[in-house]
């Protein structure tokens, strides 16, 4: 009896650990490297100083549970296009490893978390939640009627350092504007290029995307400018913040990791690169979140 306990007990388990590793994989959840730096960022130039732990804690466990509700809502909403594309008929729910109904009731529980993070943070954070879960529901939908879906995407993700400025300091500035607008011409332009991989299949399809509307070439070049907006933008921080050298300096090595994918891609071709150009983006976000700690301590 003990030996057929034993055997249920790890079979559970296993099963268990089998159910994480899914969800870890629907959200992609080591992609929250690109999130996490710039919400830390905002809360640091909000403060010009580290914040105390308790807010860098929340901060972190509002970014992490809205990055994963939205992630899940996303997949359960392009489930039956993601079916269709050879590309992403392995995902989770189109392979049948995750049913619809527990991916769903996950992302509830994620946005749950996120509103309860929200009520630890600053008074107007209690009452603007429901902003950011409204894009991510909406967001998934954008690709369906607009070819500026890549920016909306990008804007939805630079909702963390200006809704971590708010959460830290209970009021809104440029600087966060600015910081939102810089994160939604980099995701955007990162977008912009992912999306050429299934141009064909968008096409077929009616999806909407950059690339499916002015071809690959094109596509690159608003990639590319979209990038070099971003590093601009970044820039307009330090000078509306009155940063140090240090935060100016700091942003050339910045702009050069952003510009690098697209020297690659010119170079190599986008086919021989592949999906490697999307590890680049987790460099940015960590390299730009040194430079602002480093301004933060030493300057």
């Amino acid at each position: 009896m003990s030996d057929l306990s034993s055997v249920s007990s790890a079979t559970l388990e296993k099963d268990a650990s089998g159910r994480l590793k899914l969800f870890a994989r629907l959200i992609k959840v080591e992609h929250s490297v690109y999130a996490l730096p710039f919400a830390y960022v905002g809360a640091l130039l909000a403060e010009r100083r580290v914040p105390s732990w308790q807010a860098l804690l929340w901060i972190t466990v509002a970014m992490v549970a809205a990055r994963s509700g939205a992630m899940a809502l996303n997949r359960l909403i392009d489930a039956d296009l993601d079916a269709r594309n050879p590309r992403t008929a392995s995902r989770e729910i189109p392979a049948g490893l995750l049913r619809r109904g527990e991916v769903l009731l996950f992302s509830a529980v994620s946005l749950a978390v996120l509103v309860v993070a929200a009520f630890q943070l600053s008074q107007p954070c209690r009452f603007l939640w429901p902003i950011p879960v409204a894009a991510f529901v909406l967001y998934p939908y954008t690709k369906r009627f607009t070819s500026l879906c890549h920016y909306i995407l990008g804007l939805t993700d630079g909702l963390a350092p200006a809704a971590a400025w708010v959460a830290v300091t209970g009021g809104v500035d440029w600087a966060p504007v600015l910081l939102l607008l810089a994160v939604g011409l980099w995701v955007g332009g990162f977008d912009i290029i992912y999306a050429i991989f299934d141009v064909d299949f968008d096409r077929r399809e009616g999806v909407k995307s950059i690339p499916a509307a002015v071809g690959e070439r094109t596509a690159l070049a608003i990639a590319a400018a979209s990038h070099l907006g971003a590093a601009a933008l970044l820039l307009l921080v330090g000078g509306l913040l009155d940063l140090s050298w240090l935060y100016t300096v700091g942003c050339v090595p910045v702009a050069a990791l952003l510009l690098w994918p697209h020297v690659d891609i010119a170079h190599r071709g986008l086919r021989r690169v592949g999906m490697r150009f999307m590890s680049i983006n987790g460099a940015v976000s960590v390299l730009y979140g040194a430079v602002v700690l480093a301004e933060v301590l030493v300057a």
